[in-house]
């Protein structure tokens, strides 16, 4: 079990649209506006701030959801999810919703970063090792993909929302180890090999769970899989799986800079964030303002008791 976080950082792409799905449309500003995925993620905020106590949190954000140096190396990456208009397919009532989410999180003092070129998860990796100088560091999110970013030494672990918040799995590297059969830190290099449909990685053919997870564990990294095929060596590859990785170095190559999380984004918006967790809002009135407009006077009420704690 993780210790209480000292930094939380939020995938908050993933809480909001966990929200959108979640709470029902009919939940509306007094215009009719669905206000649905903006009152789900204040009160997603409002049960990690009270039942985890960070000192520090960061609403991480995608200014990119499909990078260009992803998409360079990995033309599929993602593309099922481009709409007719080249954007991404958020539901227009959701994209309706994400400036007053920035609003009310900017209302309230929480920190908010996202960098031009990357997606939120790169934020997160980069904040993560930063911020694990410090001490402990809790990842909120529902993409497995964060994973690759738990560290028992630090320690950094990851909050996987699949269950919900209040049934929070905390995954650390023992647990990813029981989970996958593979060496903690290995879940960038596992899902690298074994691929992952919903972003449009193909993976290695004829690749599934189980090879995936023999060679993660016994050769450590898909770059050592590489140099054991430079070697010559067949000692360590399951049966047919030598031949396998031969006929996909390309792909491996690329799947690598796609998978792996960016953890030493070096920006500007990444600099002096005033991340403490606050205590009271830093714009009341703009908060008042935002809940008596958009239908958040529950939420928000919720997120200030749990604050001033």
């Amino acid at each position: 079990m993780c210790p209480m976080s000292g930094l939380m950082l939020l995938d908050t792409p993933s809480l909001y649209f966990r929200a959108f799905f979640g709470v029902p449309e009919s939940v509306t500003a007094p215009d009719g506006t669905p206000v649905n995925a903006v009152r789900g993620l204040v009160d997603m905020i409002a049960r990690l701030v009270q039942d985890r106590r960070p000192e520090r949190i960061v609403c991480c954000m995608d200014a990119d959801w499909r990078p260009a140096f992803r998409v360079e190396a990995l033309p599929s990456y993602k593309a099922h999810r481009v709409a007719e208009d080249g954007g991404d397919q958020t539901p227009d009532a959701l994209e309706a919703q994400l400036p007053v989410i920035e609003q009310v999180l900017d209302a309230f003092g929480l920190a908010r970063a996202g960098v031009p070129g990357y997606e939120a998860d790169d934020v997160i990796g980069t904040l993560a090792v930063r911020g694990a100088a410090d001490g402990p560091v809790d990842i909120v999110t529902g993409d497995r993909d964060l994973f690759q970013l738990v560290d028992d030494r630090a320690p950094v672990c990851v909050l996987y929302t699949a269950r919900g918040i209040r049934n929070l799995q905390v995954m650390g590297e023992k647990e990813v180890a029981a989970k996958y059969g593979i060496p903690g830190r290995g879940y960038g290099d596992y899902a690298t090999l074994r691929g992952d449909p919903s972003d449009g990685l193909p993976g290695v053919p004829g690749v599934g769970d189980k090879t995936a997870a023999a060679l993660v564990t016994r050769f450590g990294s898909v770059d050592a899989i590489l140099a054991a095929l430079d070697a010559g060596t067949d000692e360590g590859f399951p049966a047919g799986a030598r031949r396998r990785m031969e006929a996909a170095r390309e792909y491996l190559a690329a799947a690598e800079t796609v998978v792996r999380v960016v953890t030493d984004i070096d920006a500007p918006e990444l600099s002096g964030l005033e991340d403490r967790l606050p205590a009271e809002p830093r714009d009341a009135e703009a908060l008042v303002r935002l809940a008596d407009t958009w239908n958040l006077s529950g939420p928000v009420n919720r997120l200030l008791n749990a604050l001033s704690r």
